[in-house]
């Protein structure tokens, strides 16, 4: 009998709509976080971009430090693979379905954007550009 409501219990759960909120992890809280800043700096935004994102990652840059004009300059043309930092140690791939761990730390994640955005674009990525970005590497 227990198992039966439990299982009544959660159909109803699932029907309700509530499931999405049990179900949102790290990178969709982050998301909603940069959905909202970026509607907040221009009303007309509406939504975020795999595509833009992918452009993002292979730009080449001429505004941040020379020696790293692009994403690519570190972690490399293919985002499923093991990229490498300026004195040569592993990166992990960027990509969430070769990382799964990657961006599920919200703090870890504004750090390493902050750094990165700096240090390629030369200034701090705006909200859809961090959107964008999440799109992409987690669309792969």
């Amino acid at each position: 009998m227990q198992s039966r409501l439990s299982t009544i219990l959660t159909a109803c759960i699932l029907a309700s709509g509530l499931s999405g909120v049990a179900l949102a992890g790290p990178r969709e809280d982050l998301l909603a976080q940069y959905a909202s800043a970026a509607k907040a700096a221009n009303p007309a935004f509406s939504g975020f971009s795999a595509q833009r994102g992918q452009t993002l990652y292979a730009q080449k840059f001429t505004t941040g430090k020379p020696d790293s004009p692009s994403c690519t300059s570190c972690h490399g043309t293919n985002p499923r693979t093991a990229g490498k930092n300026a004195t040569g140690k592993v990166i992990d791939a960027v990509a969430v379905s070769v990382t799964p761990a990657r961006y599920t730390d919200a703090s870890k994640v504004e750090k390493w954007f902050k750094r990165n955005c700096n240090e390629v674009i030369g200034r701090a990525c705006s909200a859809t550009e961090k959107g964008d970005w999440l799109t992409y590497v987690t669309s792969l």
